[in-house]
């Protein structure tokens, strides 16, 4: 009787769970939340952009407000503050074509001579452009203009503060590599003095993001000139020209790699998160542009805790193991000719599961979370790469539900108990007796 009682008990302390499939009433309204967290070794947060687009027609390009941005190094380690590249570069104004007849007035940059450059003007501006880029072709002719006027007003010979210069990109492509330029044109100032890091004795810079007319230029050149002593060739640091108020400049990332955190509000219909290298003005060679990734967190819904993730899995084991379905995972593509223009996209099922107990009588929501499941493939394409997360939510939900027994129940069932065992016990027990006297009968019916 212990035993039996003792079973009924554990039975009656266990929580039991049901689950069923249902249509989606959720109460969470019409938006859903995407945490992310994603490594890209080899796209710049400089053109880094996060959009998304949907089926009811959405298009939002570029997310900044619940996105951050970190320069990463090749071993995803971050180099520095959170990055702030500022809006992407809209239509911007360019130099009439009638300047074209100033003619080369910028000087042409190497590998061989581009250390001694940096190192021999306190100010150089370099402008890495590629031959068939349109927006380097419109940029052309107000910057060879700049480089004349620059260089008639501050002479390199006598003056020596300030020269611009040009790198071709589809020649000097190592050049450009280490100097992270991936998109064209690309304008970096680099400044001699101070601001040289010791660790790799190159120097930081920052990246022009201004108008591109020839008046917009020299003024810009101006500014960069003014506070440096016309006599000097080395900057101190309390004549090192911050410009923190000209949003026209920002520093340049010193690293090709970018770490994208942060969250986003989708409507739950099926979409698009698209992640690649964007800019209204600024063209990009598709063959150069690798989206590798590690995707280090990437969820739907509001994160759960660790603490309520463990209580969900004692009561229901299974629940929690597609949250983060994508958690850890590589797609690492090797970038060569074979390997160039990848775009790499996933596809992602999710559903909503939401975890109910019934205690007392009463209905209380424990959990409310999506799974979902992902597929995953390489398309190559004319076009600039992207890595895009395709996500469709299902129309329904799994369930689960908590159910307790009832102490009336358990209550009933010990009283089956006890009288079970009394009632077995006493026909065991005349079972018992009556074979033993018929036993006795038989041998006394023997003795006589």
């Amino acid at each position: 009787m212990n035993v039996f009682v003792g079973m009924e008990l554990n039975e009656y302390m266990t929580v039991n769970t049901s689950t069923s499939v249902v249509v989606d009433k959720s109460s969470d309204g019409e938006f859903l939340r995407i945490e992310l967290n994603i490594s890209f070794p080899a796209l710049s947060c400089e053109f880094a952009s996060v959009d998304v687009n949907d089926v009811l027609g959405t298009n939002r390009v570029n997310i900044t407000k619940t996105i951050r941005k970190f320069s990463i190094d090749r071993n995803l380690r971050p180099t520095g503050p959170e990055f702030h590249p500022g809006g992407i570069p809209k239509l911007l104004k360019h130099g009439d074509e009638g300047d074209e007849e100033y003619g080369e007035g910028s000087v042409s940059l190497t590998s061989a001579n581009f250390e001694r450059f940096t190192h021999q003007y306190p100010i150089l501006v370099v402008n890495f452009f590629a031959p068939w880029c349109y927006w380097s072709n419109r940029l052309k002719p107000s910057w060879e203009k700049t480089s004349q006027i620059i260089r008639e007003r501050y002479d390199p010979d006598l003056d020596g503060r300030i020269l611009l210069a040009k790198v071709d990109c589809t020649v000097e492509v190592e050049l450009c590599k280490r100097n992270h330029v991936q998109g064209y044109p690309s304008i970096r100032i680099f400044r001699k003095g101070s601001d040289v890091r010791d660790d790799h004795g190159h120097h930081d810079h920052e990246s022009y993001y201004g108008d591109r007319d020839t008046d917009t230029l020299v003024a810009t050149m101006e500014s960069l000139v003014a506070p440096i002593p016309k006599e000097s060739d080395k900057l101190s640091i309390e004549n090192k020209n911050d410009n923190t108020t000209d949003n026209t400049k920002r520093p340049a990332p010193l690293t090709g790699g970018c770490r994208i955190e942060g969250f986003l509000r989708v409507k739950k219909v099926p979409g698009n998160l698209v992640i690649s290298a964007r800019s209204g003005a600024h063209s990009f060679d598709p063959s150069q542009i690798n989206m590798s990734h590690i995707v280090t967190h990437l969820s739907f819904g509001k994160r759960v805790s660790s603490k309520m993730l463990s209580e969900v899995n004692r009561l229901s084991p299974y629940l929690g193991a597609s949250i983060d379905r994508m958690k850890g995972r590589e797609y690492i593509t090797q970038h060569d000719d074979v390997n160039a223009n990848v775009t790499i996209e996933h596809y992602l099922q999710v559903v909503k599961t939401e975890l109910v107990s019934r205690r007392s009588g009463r209905e209380h929501k424990l959990l409310e979370e999506y799974e979902y499941t992902a597929h995953s493939s390489l398309v190559q394409s004319f076009y600039v790469p992207v890595v895009k997360f395709h996500f469709e939510l299902s129309p329904m939900q799994v369930l689960v539900t908590e159910n307790q027994k009832s102490f009336s129940h358990f209550i009933t069932n010990v009283c089956a108990i006890i009288g079970g065992v009394f009632t077995v016990a006493g026909i065991l027990d005349s079972v018992l007796h009556n074979t033993m006297r018929l036993v006795k009968k038989v041998e006394l019916g023997k003795n006589f």
